[in-house]
Parts: structure tokens; sequence; C-alpha cells
């Protein structure tokens, strides 16, 4: 039976020192990189025989007060915290089997129009739908495409993105809040099954539980034809879907990435353009 407010719980444990929450470091006889969980426990004022219930999944539903207490012991930001507070709660009806969307009309009219790469994709990777200048920007971009799975797995994606090892960072934490705490969709076990056997990187990240959504940030890409380009990421969710965000990649005026990103446009065939390559389920 899984255990995935236990695995949590131990994971961000792990993540902090003694000397991030006030306790003396100790020896060197320790036998856990963080937090023992009676030091959890003693931070949150609860009993350590609790929380070691909770760690091994033999309560998996503690009060709200406890989840709270816990959640700062930890040192949880409001996301990682409403996390937890999932967890530790009452689950949801399970979800519907998977459904691909269609991507809205009106955004699919609106990608051809735009001068900066611009993309649909949804909560598990997959790139719905993209503009010309998206797809001349990235093989990663193109509709059918799983940008998550070639973020991990493709050899190129460490040489053409120079802060990969923070971007694997993001995807990881914005997957889990993407996500949430189901446990029954397929398509997720399916995905994270992949990439934890094909990556280690994704093993390792997934083992944080870091939870944080990604609503924006900066994007360093080396691009074959123009160079190295710094271009800033706005992500919008797509209103009446399931989980589909659009993505737009724009560069600071008069940098030197935004001659790089015009040059590119130029390059851009105007027959590419109408196809912005919208998936049928």
């Amino acid at each position: 039976m899984d255990n995935d407010l236990g695995d949590f719980l131990r994971a961000r444990r792990e993540l902090i020192t003694p000397t991030e929450v006030g306790l003396p470091p100790g020896n060197n006889l320790r036998r856990v990189p963080g937090l023992r969980r009676e030091e959890v426990a003693m931070l949150a004022g609860i009993s350590a025989e609790y929380y070691i219930r909770l760690e091994q999944g033999r309560d998996r539903h503690p009060s709200a007060q406890v989840l709270r207490a816990i959640a700062v012991a930890l040192q949880l930001d409001a996301e990682g915290t409403a996390y937890l507070m999932a967890l530790g709660g009452p689950r949801p009806p399970r979800r519907p089997a998977w459904r691909k969307d269609q991507v809205p009309v009106g955004l699919l009219m609106l990608l051809p129009t735009l001068n900066v790469p611009a993309a649909v994709v949804d909560r598990y990777g997959e790139v719905r739908a993209a503009n010309a200048l998206a797809r001349a920007l990235s093989p990663m971009m193109a509709p059918g495409a799983n940008w998550l799975k070639s973020l991990f797995t493709d050899p190129a994606a460490p040489v053409t993105q120079p802060n990969w090892e923070r971007s694997t960072a993001v995807a990881v934490a914005h997957l889990r809040a993407q996500i949430g705490p189901e446990t029954e969709d397929e398509r997720v076990h399916a995905l994270i099954g992949e990439l934890s056997l094909k990556s280690v990187r994704f093993r390792q990240l997934w083992a944080r539980h870091d939870v944080r959504t990604a609503h924006g940030g900066t994007l360093l890409l080396r691009h074959p034809r123009v160079g190295d380009m710094e271009l800033l990421v706005e992500k919008f969710a797509a209103l009446g879907t399931d989980g589909l965000e659009a993505l737009f990649l724009h560069a600071r005026p008069g940098t030197n990435s935004a001659v790089a990103l015009s040059k590119l446009a130029s390059l851009v065939a105007p027959d590419q353009e109408p196809n912005t390559g919208q998936l049928h389920g």
C-alpha cells in the first residue's frame, strides 16, 4: 500500500539540518542526513511515537492542527503546507480517466499571430500545440513531443540548456504541484515510472518531494543557428481545460537575446506557420 504522507515527511525531514531549526548539530554519529524523527516530533509538539506512526503509514489522517505544526517544523512554504494538508486529509473522489482536452479554438487562432515562441502544454509535459517560432526554437516544443521526457532523457538537453540542473529541479517540483496528491492517475504512474527508469537525475529530484508551481522564470538556451539566448517564460492556465498551460517566451528589449530571437523569427518560413499542431484524442 502506498504511503505518500510518510514518504513526503521522510523526504522533507532528511533535507533539514539541526542547525537550520536551532538545534545543536550533534556529533558525527548521526545516522540520518537531516533531522531525526524524534526531533521533528519535538519541534511540532507531538509525541515521537505518534510521529513515527505517521511516517510508517500506521496513521494516515492526522488532524489539521498536527499537520500545520509539522509543516512549521519542516519549514514548508505555503505551497508545501497545502500539499501536506492534502496528503493527510480525506482524499477527493477518484479523477475520471485522463482525457486529451482539445486546445481552445481561440488559443489555436492566437498562436500563429504572436511574434514570440508560444506553445500549449498539458500537465504531463506533452506539447499540444505550438507556433512556428516555438518549433524553430527547440525540438522540445514541437507538437507531439513531451518536453519533460526530452529534458531528462535527451543527451542534447544539458548542452542546449546551460541552466539544465536548475531547469530539471523546477520541472519536477512543478510536476508534483500540477498532479497534487493524486496517486491513482495511471498516466502519472506511467510517466514517473518511465522517467525514473531512464534518468538518475529525475529519480534524485523526485525523491526530494519538492512542491512548487512554476509561474514563470528564465530559460537559458543555446541555439545552433542564432546562439545563446536568455528568455523570459510566462505561463498562463488555459481556463476551462484539464490542466493545459499556455507558455510564452520573450526576450528583454534591446538585449542580445532579443536580437537573436528576432533573427530566429526571420529564419522561420511563412509556410510553416498555419499548422500549430493541434492533437486530437
